[in-house]
């Protein structure tokens, strides 16, 4: 396909990871992907990685970050420098206000499993840890574990089916908090206003860089705001519904590399 716009020094890429650039789950780039990755880095316009995916999950990527470093992480919770290994931009949900929203959900949803997702790893409620075998984590009840801000809060229930879930931890969460998802069956919770967008937004506003001059892809309705914000939205081909129908344009799906091929061709041009 054929988009009506060039690259040029100065514009940024922003992509989500699973589903997008990488089959869900890979801990690898393809080989035609990671080589037109390190073009456009080193044509002047970095890709950052704009991920639902937690910190540990994105390090296995670390080699093909480009020069600027940066990863937006935890659906934008977290904005972290894989070069330096540095923490930038953090925006949790503080224990008070996050364990008040916590107890509202399982009212609604006695069979919800909790989850807490923190800059250093994740902590979970015994049941989320039976339903998801997470040996090895910190575990207990959600008082204990949420100490400071916690990043995410993730909730379960394999009682209801995935849009029952979605409706009603949206509901009962109402303007507290983000709501989102970008797996089935799996709820994710950010502090009010954080989203992959906010700290897109910021990142730019420290380079210079207005949502004109950005490009971005995304598969699944946690990519929503950032595609809404960027001046170029592209939806893979094999992305939610929700998402394919506000993109400004559908490119080939992951499991073609459409991010790659449509990068490259921008370039080429």
């Amino acid at each position: 396909m054929t988009l009506p716009l060039r690259l040029s020094p100065g514009m940024l890429i922003a992509t989500d990871l699973d589903g997008t650039l990488v089959p869900k789950d890979s801990m690898t780039v393809p080989p035609f992907t990671a080589r037109v990755l390190r073009d456009v880095d080193e044509a002047g316009m970095p890709v950052v990685f704009t991920t639902g995916r937690p910190l540990r999950w994105v390090e296995p990527l670390r080699e093909h970050i480009g020069a600027h470093g940066i990863a937006i992480v935890s659906n934008g919770a977290f904005t972290y420098d894989l070069h330096t290994d540095r923490a930038g931009r953090v925006h949790g949900i503080d224990p008070a206000s996050g364990l008040e929203v916590a107890g509202r959900i399982t009212r609604a949803l006695p069979s919800a499993q909790l989850a807490l997702e923190f800059p250093d790893g994740i902590r979970v409620t015994p049941e989320f840890a039976r339903a998801s075998q997470r040996d090895g984590a910190p575990c207990g009840d959600l008082p204990s574990l949420w100490t400071e801000p916690a990043i995410k809060l993730l909730v379960r229930d394999a009682s209801v089916d995935g849009d029952e879930l979605r409706d009603v931890v949206t509901a009962v969460v109402g303007e507290d908090a983000t709501v989102t998802w970008s797996i089935p069956g799996l709820i994710e919770i950010s502090a009010p206003g954080i989203t992959k967008a906010h700290a897109l937004q910021a990142l730019c506003a420290e380079r210079g860089i207005d949502a004109s001059g950005v490009v971005a892809f995304g598969d699944m309705p946690n990519d929503i705001p950032m595609l809404a914000w960027a001046g170029t939205a592209c939806a893979v081909d094999n992305a939610h519904e929700s998402v394919r129908r506000i993109a400004d344009h559908v490119i080939p799906s992951v499991h073609d590399e459409g991010v790659a091929h449509t990068l490259a061709a921008l370039l080429a041009a």
